[in-house]
């Protein structure tokens, strides 16, 4: 990914639910004016929840997400059906997509009240407005007619989309609400086995980018380079900001009196509940032999020999805790929804991951009584700077 593409986790998630047979593919695919979506009078064409990310005005970029029929049926059905509740979790604005000629059914308004429940906004496009015969049904202010064969209704679909998306967004900062125009950063990013080919990973790219927002200065270089950045600037920066596995390292070479702080710190501030993270690290200490951890991530990718979720992070925890606990292990759009068996749940940053999927992932966590950590502020409590590293968040 460039720097000029704009991340998934980044952008507003619009995902389209209903039964099967609604028409949920051809509104989708009428939206998106691309063929999307598989359309077949077939009930029960999309197996999986089918997710694309394209730019759709008047919104600008977005992921479009076309879920399986919550009415499936079998046990094959069932797990599709999970799958569609999956991917309820992440979105940010939910269309339920009805046939209008057969009305709501019970598991259309199992949806809506689930809409409800976690106050997603929402909008029902009651499809197959070109079959109705005689007078239009009233409609309620969330809902209006659409015609995927016909186009009837789709602009209004599009449009109404774009505004309640646009409500239900926050202008989110990383870190330039803690810079001025003017300051110094210094970005460090080690470039190893690890690093991705030809480009800065997410967060590293949206820390640059809010800097350059802030029309502040970036100086950016791997951690044997430090002492020498800092040795050539006229003045201290503003704020160090490096990977967590170099934390030690840096924090070494950085004079104490010059703000540091890690990019996984500044993510778990702007993704989710720094403070309660901040209390997941805090149990680390505590895990014995009989303890159970989750190791979560966001994103799939290919493992290496040392991985940081499956070979490092559980060897920092052992060393820190002074014993061996029961590692678990899993990653993408995979999490669990009972927790009670764990002890600890240590999640990655979560860069690939929206804002939404990143709450009820530790709302679940918080709801089991089970702390969550993330892997920059466990990394900075295992080497004993987390509390150096908050300071520039104050």
């Amino acid at each position: 990914m460039g720097l000029a593409a704009t991340p998934s986790g980044e952008r507003v998630h619009i995902g389209f639910f209903g039964v099967r047979n609604a028409g949920k593919s051809s509104v989708v695919n009428a939206v998106t004016g691309q063929d999307l979506a598989v359309v077949s009078n077939v009930a029960g064409t999309t197996t999986d929840p089918v997710s694309k990310a394209m730019e759709l005005l008047p919104l600008g970029p977005v992921v479009i997400v076309d879920t399986p029929g919550i009415d499936d049926e079998g046990d094959l059905g069932a797990l599709r059906v999970r799958k569609a509740r999956q991917a309820l979790r992440r979105c940010d604005v939910a269309v339920l997509v009805a046939d209008v000629v057969r009305g709501l059914t019970d598991a259309d308004r199992m949806l809506l009240t689930e809409f409800k429940a976690r106050k997603l906004p929402y909008l029902v496009a009651l499809n197959k407005a070109d079959l109705l015969a005689g007078t239009a049904p009233e409609l309620a202010d969330h809902e209006l007619l659409v015609s995927a064969r016909e186009g009837t209704g789709i602009h209004e679909l599009k449009e109404r989309i774009g505004a309640l998306a646009n409500q239900a967004g926050r202008r989110r900062l990383i870190v330039s609400d803690l810079l001025e125009a003017g300051d110094v950063v210094v970005l460090v990013c080690p470039i190893d086995a690890s690093a991705p080919k030809g480009r800065l990973i997410l967060p590293q790219q949206l820390v640059l980018r809010d800097v350059l927002d802030t029309h502040a200065s970036a100086f950016v270089c791997q951690p044997a380079e430090l002492a020498g950045v800092l040795a050539t600037l006229a003045a201290p920066p503003r704020v160090v900001i490096c990977d967590s596995q170099a934390f030690g390292k840096v924090a070494a070479i950085v004079p104490r009196e010059v703000p540091l702080t890690s990019f996984s710190i500044l993510m778990a501030r702007y993704k989710g509940d720094l403070p309660g993270l901040v209390e997941g690290a805090r149990r680390l200490s505590g895990l014995t032999d009989q303890s159970r951890v989750l190791i979560a991530e966001g994103c799939t990718h290919h493992r290496q020999c040392e991985d940081i979720g499956t070979v490092k992070m559980p060897a920092w925890i052992r060393d820190h805790c002074g014993a061996s606990p029961e590692f678990s292990f899993v990653s993408g759009g995979e999490f669990p929804d009972n927790l009670a068996t764990y002890d600890l749940v240590v999640h990655c940053g979560g860069c690939m991951l929206n804002e939404r999927e990143m709450a009820h992932r530790m709302a679940v966590a918080s709801a089991a009584g089970v702390p969550m950590v993330n892997y920059g502020v466990a990394i900075a409590q295992i080497h004993g700077i987390l509390d150096r590293s908050l300071e520039p968040l104050s």
